[in-house]
């Protein structure tokens, strides 16, 4: 028996699995509100309360860097330890992996109705796989193909220099600088990001807002639902405005992702904001966007680009992560 977890910044996500039925059927699965709870210790003492079980091991995908199995969650304040995890679990293995490396994971087993082509395209066989998650924050990771089976690498990619590639994106560094000093991807291009993008537009003077969303906005917790709900209505072209922005700047990563670890096999568009603006994210400037790389812009142009529309990718990931090392382990012993 295996709890296998995806651990962000709003959400946490827990899950008994078996290798009899696989990452694609839990056997037991419980959500919760990350803020609500001071520790992963709290959260997994809860959910297995409910359970009749005990599973003999664990594998959790955090969204941060994970270092000697150690990890401080990016946009949560909690540190997850795999070393008290496991004196909490009753000294139990425990494994923990980035998000993405657990996003990354499940790309090879996933199905069709899991996906949707957003661009096609011809993956090249035994191609690097890149991965570009827009959630909370920005998350960033690939897949090797090691000549039997494709590996999954983290990254923090999302936190690199955020690079404007418009008068439009020179302008938006310029405003958000002076705030709040480095510009990272993840400020620009993602939850956390886009309330960011309408102050600036906003602020600029290029679109006016209606007071109806300045109430709204003002009123609300998050912000972002808000901005992407008015847009997807068009009920107000500063929001309209907004989501065009974010989505030419995550065309203009995925690519620039796609060059960096050379995904000949794909890019795969994760997190929670894709699935949600699908079809605006076909009317965009995204596919424009990502291939625009001057002298590479054919390779780009031959690159597919999917969107994950299965919410529990990171969760069956990390599963799929465990269950095979489980498999490992026992052939070994």
């Amino acid at each position: 028996m295996l709890l296998a977890g995806d651990i962000g910044g709003t959400k946490t996500v827990l899950a008994l699995f078996s290798a009899e039925a696989g990452p694609h059927h839990p056997l037991a699965e419980a959500k919760f509100s990350s803020d609500e709870y001071g520790s992963l210790e709290e959260i997994v003492a809860h959910f297995l309360e409910e359970q009749a079980t005990r599973p003999e091991r664990a594998c959790f995908g955090v969204a941060g860097p994970v270092r000697h199995n150690r990890v401080q969650v990016t946009n949560l304040p909690w540190i997850v330890d795999a070393g008290q995890l496991s004196q909490a679990l009753g000294g139990v293995s425990v494994h923990l992996l980035n998000d993405l490396a657990a996003v990354a994971s499940a790309i090879p087993i996933l199905e069709p109705a899991d996906l949707e082509t957003l661009k096609p395209g011809q993956a090249e066989p035994g191609g690097n796989i890149a991965i570009i998650a827009p959630g909370t924050g920005l998350g960033e990771a690939f897949l090797f193909w090691d000549g039997q089976h494709y590996q999954p690498i983290p990254s923090e990619g999302g936190h690199t220099d955020f690079a404007p590639a418009s008068p439009l994106e020179l302008e938006l560094l310029a405003y958000l600088q002076p705030r709040l000093g480095h510009i990272s991807y993840e400020w620009v291009c993602s939850g956390i990001g886009i309330p960011n993008l309408y102050a600036f537009l906003r602020d600029s003077g290029r679109h006016p807002e209606p007071e109806w969303l300045r109430q709204a906005l003002a009123a609300a917790e998050d912000p972002t639902p808000i901005i992407v709900r008015a847009a997807q209505e068009n009920r107000a072209a500063i929001c309209a405005a907004t989501l065009a922005l974010f989505m030419s700047i995550l065309g203009g990563e995925a690519g620039n992702l796609v060059l960096k670890v050379l995904a000949t096999g794909g890019v795969y568009l994760g997190g929670g904001i894709p699935p949600r603006i699908l079809p605006q994210l076909r009317q965009s400037a995204f596919r424009e966007v990502f291939s625009r790389k001057g002298r590479f812009s054919p390779l780009l142009e031959q690159v597919p680009v999917y969107v994950i529309l299965n919410p529990r990718v990171a969760l069956m990931g990390a599963a799929h992560h465990g269950l095979v090392m489980a498999s490992q382990t026992w052939r070994d012993g």
